[in-house]
């Protein structure tokens, strides 16, 4: 059976030799996995009861970890896509790299307070050609734009994995018929990933930033801390210090998408329908 973004015209007697954007899922599901474990990190080690290596030097060691694991992680989602279903996916990753490069450059435009271009583009990609190639579109622009922009550091794999997510979670949106009820559910997911990616992006760096404080009523994290303490401590913490700049990330992301993302989305459709056709193959008999 045609499912609903069947073509008008195509004989349903015939089936495409291939699909786009599903073949690197398992590599995206096992970077992840490995990601999140690293954004995690002081909320597992109650529950596992290890010690921890605190200070800033833990910070300079994981930071590189994840940031080779990532990158590998990605080229092999792109390898993984190429070898997918031929030309089709070919022209997807060609598309995939002319949308970096443009997401990239945004980097470079100035931000108000926690508001960025940059997110449009990689939700958008996520919501019209799937989570895995949304992933990518993430991963890869916070990586070529941390090159234009001398952003480089141990943040930078966190940024990655963060804005990978977008991209991915983009992608298990909704997908009702009406084009203005899908920009407002985008829009308001873009409002919610505002401070979602805040929160994420603490949690890179608050385990090892003066670590072993353990006053009552303090912000920072410790390795004795139980895990309600833990959960309790990083709750003031990113009240205390990132919700109001993360509320103009949200803000400007659904902005963005009720000004701009109608005449985006219209553009990437028409090219995703473009780059799915391949030539028919007969179905085989049942």
């Amino acid at each position: 059976m045609p499912n609903d973004q069947t073509p008008a015209g195509w004989n349903v007697a015939h089936r495409p030799t291939g699909a786009i954007g599903h073949g690197p899922a398992l590599v995206v599901a096992v970077a992840s996995i490995v990601g999140l474990a690293g954004f995690l990190y002081p909320f597992l080690l109650p529950l596992v009861g290890g010690a921890a290596t605190t200070g800033t030097g833990g910070y300079a060691v994981v930071a590189p970890l994840i940031f080779a694991l990532l990158t590998a992680f990605a080229a092999l989602a792109i390898v993984a896509e190429l070898g997918g279903s031929g030309l089709a996916n070919a022209k997807v990753v060609a598309l995939l790299g002319v949308l970096v490069a443009i997401d990239a450059t945004l980097r470079l435009v100035p931000t108000f307070l926690g508001a960025s271009p940059i997110f449009l583009l990689i939700m958008l990609v996520g919501a019209v050609f799937g989570a895995s190639l949304g992933f990518q579109m993430g991963v890869l622009t916070l990586l070529l734009s941390a090159f234009l922009t001398g952003g480089l550091g141990p943040w930078l794999p966190y940024q990655m994995l963060a804005a990978g997510w977008v991209g991915l979670t983009a992608g298990w949106l909704p997908r009702p018929a009406s084009p203005r009820r899908r920009i407002l559910i985008l829009a308001a997911f873009g409002a919610l990933w505002g401070w979602l990616f805040g929160a994420l992006l603490n949690l890179s760096f608050w385990p090892f930033t003066a670590a072993g404080i353990a006053a009552p009523g303090g912000l920072l994290w410790s390795p004795g801390l139980t895990l309600p303490e833990t959960v309790s401590r990083y709750a003031r913490f990113y009240l205390a210090t990132s919700l109001a700049y993360d509320t103009f990330r949200a803000l400007g992301n659904a902005a963005l998408v009720l000004t701009l993302g109608t005449p985006i989305f219209r553009v990437l459709e028409r090219a995703h329908a473009r780059f799915a056709w391949e030539p028919w193959e007969e179905a085989g008999e049942v």
